[in-house]
């Protein structure tokens, strides 16, 4: 199989097909339809083997995976996901896994009802670059910037279960069956919060998904919007699975400077919180306060048990 064959096998004629598209896949450009008073939200991504994935991770996770963490870049600005270009390197073209591949990208872009437009394919070392498009109505997109003195900081569920499957097969750690499970499914199948990010739209004052952990994502909103903030890292939601499986520092860790949860971290007023609170529970995400917005430049203050608490780590940085 060649490249051509490929992409006409995997990729031409095949998943969501959307009526604002004009043209996919098969020429040089794709074309596309915005509509009027909309904005385009535009992110890419690139997944590299043993960086972002294990190389055993089974294809289907991975074509999971790989447009997960894009459409959560999306949930995070209150997008709706719309189009997606994909640029894949194979170091060779093996049918089964590709099989396996584009059908966990199919399952979830035809979930949340996401055309794959177009791309590219080479031969190489196995790397994926996503990049991901929605439209948000004109003004309305969330932003890092919008927090404010006295607002509340906000996740959408709980965090560390990536980390700690990735731990435990970096480190050995002995995990019983059922809680390794838990913590890979996790990995492997990130939930992009696309439905929160949009009833979020007009209520949160700043927003991001948790990509590089929950403080180095929280450093980012507090920088952009000039404050500070003080956490509460007990209240931080974690699963059972964390919990029961390793130490209380060691899942405060996982939690609050691993990432790859894909939860979305946000902030809002106090005269807000109900509204908020209601809203997102219609989408069945029950958010945690975890914190609240001080004046200040960019510090966090961690407080454990109402107590100051000193955590040294941030969370994941290339190059570092």
């Amino acid at each position: 199989m060649k490249e051509f064959e490929l992409i006409n096998r995997y990729f031409t004629g095949r998943g969501v097909a959307r009526r604002d598209v004009d043209l996919g896949i098969g020429d040089d450009c794709a074309l596309v339809n915005v509509p009027e008073h909309c904005q385009l939200a535009i992110t890419t991504d690139t997944l590299v083997e043993d960086v972002h994935f294990f190389s055993d991770i089974p294809p289907r996770a991975l074509g999971h995976r790989v447009l997960a963490v894009n459409l959560s870049d999306l949930a995070a600005m209150g997008a709706e996901p719309t189009w997606v270009s994909l640029g894949l390197t194979l170091p060779n073209i093996d049918p089964n896994w590709l099989d396996e591949f584009t059908e966990g990208m199919h399952e979830i872009a035809e979930y949340f009802n996401v055309q794959i437009i177009g791309g590219d394919t080479t031969q190489g070392p196995l790397t994926i670059t996503i990049c991901a498009k929605g439209i948000v109505p004109k003004g309305k997109a969330l932003t890092r910037s919008g927090a404010k003195v006295g607002d509340w900081v906000y996740v959408t569920g709980s965090l560390g279960d990536a980390g700690l499957a990735i731990e435990s097969r970096k480190n050995g750690w002995q995990l019983d069956d059922e809680a390794f499970a838990c913590a890979l499914q996790r990995f492997h199948f990130p939930s992009p919060r696309v439905a929160a990010g949009q009833a979020l739209r007009g209520i949160a004052s700043s927003a991001i998904d948790i990509s590089d952990g929950l403080l180095a994502d929280l450093s980012h909103i507090l920088r952009q919007s000039g404050v500070a903030a003080q956490i509460n890292a007990d209240m931080v939601p974690m699963s059972d699975a964390l919990r029961n499986s390793v130490s209380v520092e060691q899942s405060l860790q996982l939690a609050l400077a691993y990432g790859d949860d894909y939860e979305l971290l946000f902030t809002v007023s106090e005269g807000s919180k109900l509204a908020m609170e209601a809203k997102l529970r219609q989408y069945g995400v029950e958010p945690v306060c975890i914190g609240q917005i001080q004046a200040g430049d960019g510090n966090i203050e961690l407080l454990y048990e109402n107590h100051p608490w000193p955590f040294p780590k941030t969370g994941f940085e290339h190059f570092s």
